[in-house]
This record gives structure tokens, sequence and C-alpha cells, in this order.
């Protein structure tokens, strides 16, 4: 039986890219069962597909997947672009925070991108930000779509992987895919000033090709990523330098808090971890938390 990747999803439809070349509309037949669970196709996903009389196909088999996304919904991603803007709107470090989290639970590669340089007042803002994330391990390009700041070196970073691109609305994905993809009909959206978030241009989630090898997923913005799923004690996993200090802390499944004897804690107060983060990870831990409470309840 064929198999293909599905490329893009809509309205009950899934397009799927076959091994020979062709592209095939299709339905998907009922509901499958993956890893002892209901599972609904999404874009990236591996599939079998079976053609039809009109020409047309039936996804019949989803194919195991090597990483899952939720927000944005997607399969089978090796690298994770998320896209933050330094101005209109400025950058803010946690719905970065957050997505991070989500990439390290699927053992993504990330790559942190800032754009709107040329707005910027002074190149030390983007300095303070490398200051953090790269000491993390966080490779960053920082990009101008106006002056071609670090647009080649982005391309460069996308050749041969099939990469995620993620970012809130109005941070300036949608022109730099433009970019990548000129042949593409990508429709951008200015940040609206009432709410000061960009207004919601990209609706599905597609793989484009790159001429150089590899594919780009253009997704629709994330405002919010949950952390469903996830237990207390594996949120740290997740922050490399929380996770990088699991081994010198005095209590096996520490959750850097109240526990005596904290390593985490002991480098938050030396200046080695950086307090925002830190504060992120307390705030996303009661949320787990929480999310556990309301589902014993």
């Amino acid at each position: 039986m064929p198999k293909g990747q599905i490329f893009k999803a809509i309205s009950g439809f899934y397009y799927v890219r076959t091994e020979e070349g062709e592209e095939l509309q299709c339905r998907a037949r009922g509901v499958f069962k993956f890893a002892k669970r209901k599972v609904k196709p999404l874009v990236g996903d591996i599939v079998e597909v079976k053609k039809n009389k009109e020409g047309e196909g039936i996804v019949t088999q989803v194919l195991p997947r090597r990483s899952e996304l939720l927000r944005p919904p997607i399969a089978n991603i090796d690298q994770a672009v998320v896209v933050c803007s330094l101005r209109n709107p400025h950058f803010q470090p946690m719905p970065l925070d957050r997505f991070l989290v989500h990439a390290e639970q699927e053992g993504l590669e990330i790559l942190i991108c800032l754009t709107k340089y040329d707005l910027i007042e002074s190149p030390e803002e983007v300095e303070r930000i490398k200051s953090v994330y790269e000491a993390i391990g966080y490779p960053i390009i920082t990009t101008s779509i106006y002056s071609g700041l670090g647009l080649e070196e982005l391309q460069s970073a996308l050749t041969g992987k099939t990469t995620v691109f993620a970012g809130q609305s109005g941070v300036g994905k949608t022109s730099l895919l433009q970019w990548l993809f000129p042949e593409q009909q990508l429709q951008t959206g200015e940040v609206s000033r009432k709410i000061g978030r960009g207004r919601h241009t990209t609706r599905t989630v597609e793989l484009l090709v790159l001429k150089e090898g590899g594919q780009v997923a253009d997704t629709p913005g994330f405002s919010q990523l949950a952390f469903q799923g996830m237990k207390p004690n594996e949120l740290g996993i997740c922050f490399p330098e929380i996770r990088e200090r699991f081994a010198s802390c005095r209590f096996r499944g520490c959750l850097h808090i109240n526990e005596p004897d904290c390593a985490v804690r002991d480098a938050v107060e030396a200046g080695e971890i950086n307090p925002l983060r830190y504060q992120h990870y307390q705030q996303f831990l009661e949320e787990i938390k929480e999310h556990a409470r309301r589902f014993i309840r």
C-alpha cells in the first residue's frame, strides 16, 4: 500500500505527498489505534493510503511517530524554531519559556529566532536575552526582514531538517516564511494596537518544502501551551539549567521549591540560574499540580 506524508489538513481532508511525489486529497478511515490509544492524523504523519476510483485517497493507517506537538498540532518534527519579536510586540520571555518546555519534552532540537532587530534602540537588549538563553545552550539567530540580517544564517539552519516554525501572532513568523518561500502567498498581519497582540493570520498547519532540502511547518500562532500529561517531577528535566543540577540536590525527586539542600535554589541565590526563568519554573509547576488536583477530583 502506498506511503506518504500528510503536508496539510483542512476541514477533514488530509493532503498527502506520496513517496512517488504524487499529491492526494484524502479522507481518514474512522479513528486509528496507535500506541494503545485513539489517534487523529496530524500534519507530518507518515501514513498508508489507498486510492479510490475517483483518484482521491483514504488514509488507512498512521505509522508510529518520532515526535508529537499538541499546540501547534504536528508530528515527526526534528527541530523547533521559536520566533520572538524584539518590538511590536516587545520580547516576552513567558511564552518563549512555555514553548521551550514543550519542545524539550518532545526531545526536539531548539533554535530561538529574534525578529525585528531594526526596531530596537540599542543592541544591548539582544545581548541581555542572549546572556540568559545562550548560557543554557539555546542557539539564537537575530534577524531583520528589512536589512536582511541573519536570514541566510536561518536558512542554513533549516536545511535538511523538518522544522516547526512557531511563535505568538504578530512576531514576524509569516514574514520570515515569505522570505524563505517567496512563491507562496502567505498572509501577514499587523499587531493590534488595542490588545497588543498579532491577528491570527495563519489558520492551518502546512509543511512547506525547502529548495535546499528539508521542510518547514507554517503553524498558527500560539498564546498558551498547557502541560498536559506532565508530572511535577518531569518539569525540571525540561529546564537545562535545572536538569544539570539534579544530582547535586540532597533529596531524590527534589522539586526545588522548599526542600533543604537544594542545588537549584542555591544556584538561583548565587546568580547562576536566571531568577525569571526560575520564577517561570515555579509557575509552571503550580499549573501542573493544579491540573493534577482537578483530575483527581
